[in-house]
């Protein structure tokens, strides 16, 4: 399998993301999200919609940087995750929480990461698959 590179993930893709919560409550968010090079690296930003049960459905957006090594950065500069270039696991400590995430490029372009996230605060599985959208250059 090919290595991914942060010029494989600039332009715009769609989003699907499924939660499914340890109560059994689900969510789902659908938007777009955009890589946009910025010198080296690329900024991330994700727009959409989010359904989140009783709490119906909102706006939603968030931001991430992507270094050139596929190192994830959260908009205040904190370290993330790295993202395998070859699909794989990855994780992130969240006290008091832990994020497991597995990124899947198998079907590339067609590729998707699932977080499973444990602790005393959040009890989840996100699943988020993205497609490029047309007119994009992924």
């Amino acid at each position: 399998m090919q290595d991914r590179r942060l010029q494989d993930f600039l332009g715009r893709w769609q989003i699907r993301r499924g939660i499914v919560h340890d109560d059994g409550t689900r969510g789902q968010f659908e938007g777009e999200a955009a890589w946009r090079a910025e010198g080296r690296d690329a900024l991330y930003l994700e727009t959409g919609r989010l359904s989140l049960g009783a709490q119906g459905a909102f706006q939603a957006e968030r931001r991430y940087l992507w270094s050139s090594e596929l190192t994830v950065f959260f908009e205040d500069g904190r370290l993330f995750h790295v993202v395998p270039p070859q699909g794989g696991e990855t994780a992130h400590w969240c006290p008091p929480d832990q994020y497991d995430g597995s990124y899947d490029f198998s079907h590339w372009p067609h590729w998707q990461v699932v977080w499973r996230v444990s602790g005393p605060r959040k009890s989840y599985v996100s699943t988020t698959r993205y497609s490029p959208l047309a007119g994009s250059t992924p």
